[in-house]
């Protein structure tokens, strides 16, 4: 019989103790049949066979265990062994004992006798992992860091993205754009950008900080000029949006609307606000470090007129269908097909979801507004915000890509 087809004790027994069922029915002949198919599948003797039969198939325990074969001397040896070595594995050090001890003891490393060399070169791999093992246990270790601490708050938040088709204005994604610079230290401007999935809507604050205060007036700012109802709040897992300010906030704020959020480090669940940011927010701003009030205060009156521009006057394309096409020796291939472009407050009318006042309102304003003028308001502000000095020197972009380049080897 094959080694590696070998069973252990703990399978014969189970083995027996499934035979045993047919050999308590079977006649003499049968019971012949059965003890050599046992005999052939355990490898015991027919003998013990049949007392196993005859008697109890049930594993006793070792009535005396046997001693310590080897001694605190042979752990001495393999301590100063494997740190030689650089802790590499026991099926690699165990081939090797003898002669390490023997360089080791040479150099003064160990004191080497000639029963601790004799028990070195019997000692078996996995005698060898029991006792490095305990003798790591024993060392010093550096301290690890603490896990983070999870956000209890998202734990209760359903986690979903919201569908690509949605059809009823009110479902925004929301995210945080930072405008840190090379480094994330001290105080700089964020970007809060809200999404409308079925129109394209966009909304856009700039805060100085993270705080709860700044947060819940951004969110004021937008609310108090959305033309329309918020069905659904979808950030991402931020604890500046889950936490129990803001929670408290949007129940009194936004009664009856939904607060969804997207699963950790899935960053497609937001899908919509992640282009927005790189098409109204970066693209605009790059990754330049804003930190003064003043930067704030300029950045909002920029977002004030590309609420106008982009909202009234910027046609958008929204996905109408995706089509699975299979062709022979290609596999499948996904074809997305766009509906006729259309500006977010267009969208909104053709939806309904916005007041008839509010609607002619908007309209009213549309009829007024210069979009070239406006263009050039917006680039006008934009060449204003890089004007003004940061309030922490810190890293510059062109100091810290010179620091790049010189740490090159």
């Amino acid at each position: 019989m094959p080694t590696d087809d070998q069973m252990n004790i703990d399978e014969r027994f189970k083995l027996l103790r499934i035979m045993h069922r047919r050999y308590a029915v079977a006649d003499r002949k049968e019971r012949g049949h059965l003890l050599d198919e046992m005999e052939a599948i355990t490898g015991l003797n027919r003998k013990t066979l049949i007392r196993r039969m005859n008697g109890s198939r049930v594993r006793k325990g070792r009535r005396q265990q046997r001693g310590r074969t080897y001694g605190a001397d042979v752990d001495d040896a393999l301590r100063v062994i494997d740190d030689a070595l650089d802790h590499i594995t026991a099926e690699r050090q165990t081939p090797n004992l003898v002669w390490m001890a023997g360089l080791l003891a040479m150099h003064g490393e160990l004191d080497l006798s000639p029963q601790l060399g004799e028990q070195l070169g019997q000692i078996s791999i996995s005698t060898v992992q029991r006792r490095l093992k305990r003798i790591h246990q024993d060392e010093p270790r550096l301290p690890r860091p603490r896990p983070k601490r999870r956000n209890r708050v998202a734990r209760d938040i359903p986690m979903r993205r919201i569908p690509w088709n949605e059809p009823e204005p009110g479902h925004f994604e929301v995210d945080l754009v930072h405008h840190c610079g090379p480094s994330s230290s001290g105080e700089y401007v964020h970007t809060l950008q809200m999404i409308d999935v079925a129109t394209a809507w966009s909304e856009r604050v700039a805060v100085l900080g993270r705080s709860y205060l700044v947060m819940k007036d951004a969110f004021d700012r937008i609310l108090a000029r959305l033309p329309f109802r918020v069905l659904e709040i979808h950030p991402d897992n931020g604890s500046e949006f889950l936490n129990h300010h803001l929670l408290r906030y949007f129940g009194q704020k936004l009664k009856g609307a939904k607060l969804s959020r997207s699963r950790p480090w899935h960053k497609n669940d937001n899908r919509f606000v992640e282009q927005k940011n790189d098409t109204l927010v970066r693209a605009f701003l790059g990754h330049e470090r804003l930190d003064t009030v003043a930067h704030t205060q300029v950045l909002n009156a920029l977002y004030d007129r590309m609420w106008l521009y982009y909202n009234l006057f910027q046609p958008v394309m929204r996905l109408a269908e995706k089509v699975v096409t299979r062709s022979e020796g290609q596999g499948s291939r996904m074809r997305r097909h766009f509906d006729t472009a259309r500006t977010p407050f267009d969208r909104l009318c053709l939806a309904g979801g916005c007041r008839k006042e509010r609607e002619e309102e908007l309209a009213r304003l549309r009829e007024m507004i210069n979009p070239r003028q406006l263009k050039r308001e917006i680039y006008d502000f934009l060449d204003q915000i890089f004007t003004f000095p940061n309030a922490t020197p810190g890293v510059t972009e062109d100091v810290y890509q010179t620091l790049c380049v010189a740490a090159v080897p």
